[in-house]
């Protein structure tokens, strides 16, 4: 009989540690009571309820939409400072460069946040843009944030890949734009898929950020949680939450699914392929042979 070793032990803690609270909030998300530390049964009262909250729903349907605009110009911007890191290796200020892209790794997000306030000020003042502080500017600083994520996933991916795939495709006569979204995305679409994906989570999550460069009627959802949780906590947060934990529940599962599927189409691709060589090469020696019997005699 195996023993439970220490190792396995750590990593059930950890488990426990990360998804017991999770666990407990869907829970209480069911609770019949309004209050929130005290059971009274259960009820979906406050899922129905969310209908009519129109302020809490605005708030969540803002701060996805504000995150979906993040990922798509993060992963673009990412990408670019990617490839520019790790395929231009020599060009003046490279250095600079990237310190510039991984700064926002590293620097505080008060900082970054009083930084994007004092510029979007300046800006209003000289160019009168933006007039107002709402969906754009918070859309810009989570770009910011989220953009240096996505270039050192994907630089980690561009330094692995062959270039003799790209060479041998340029050596075609096949041009340098049409090699980069033809050969070289493909390669490393599930790093695309991977900063997107924590671009959205980043952007979905921020409170900092949005706390700075937010106006009048640009709530996010972890802004109006924050607020709420000061006055104590609401049955409504714990539906929300739920529901989000739920569809990103889903949304992991089916890119899992989906991923693995390629993976194995992949791999059968590969196999037969091997498998067709192996009875082309076995064809041309039984070919080869009388033809050497000919010969001799």
């Amino acid at each position: 009989m195996k023993r439970f070793s220490f190792s396995k032990l750590m990593l059930v803690l950890g488990l426990l540690f990360i998804y017991l609270p999770m666990l407990i909030l869907v829970i209480y998300s069911f609770n019949a009571s309004k209050l929130v530390t005290v059971w009274g049964g259960w009820s979906i009262k406050w899922y129905v309820g969310l209908l009519d909250n129109t302020q809490l729903m605005g708030s969540v349907m803002r701060s996805l939409e504000i995150a979906l605009y993040t990922a798509v110009a993060a992963v673009a911007l990412g990408t670019l400072a990617a490839f520019v890191l790790t395929r231009v290796t020599r060009f003046k200020g490279r250095t600079l460069f990237g310190g510039l892209v991984t700064a926002p790794l590293v620097m505080p997000e008060v900082i970054t946040g009083l930084s994007l306030l004092l510029l979007f000020v300046a800006m209003a003042q000289m160019i009168g843009w933006p007039q107002e502080r709402g969906i754009v500017t918070i859309w810009i600083a989570h770009t910011t944030f989220c953009a240096a994520y996505v270039a050192v996933v994907v630089s980690a991916r561009l330094r692995e890949l062959d270039l003799s795939i790209e060479e041998a495709a340029m050596d075609l006569g096949a041009k340098p734009w049409k090699v980069f979204f033809l050969i070289t995305i493909p390669m490393i679409a599930p790093s695309l898929a991977a900063g997107g994906m924590m671009s959205f989570a980043l952007s979905l999550d921020d409170l900092v950020l949005a706390s700075f460069v937010s106006g009048p009627g640009s709530t996010t959802l972890p802004m109006e949680v924050f607020s709420a949780v000061r006055l104590g906590v609401k049955p409504e947060i714990n539906a929300v939450a739920s529901l989000i934990l739920l569809s990103v529940s889903l949304v992991t599962f089916l890119v899992w699914f989906f991923s693995r599927r390629a993976e194995e189409r992949r791999r059968k691709a590969i196999q037969q392929a091997i498998e067709e060589g192996a009875v082309a090469n076995a064809g041309q020696a039984q070919s080869r042979r009388p033809a050497q019997a000919v010969s001799q005699v």
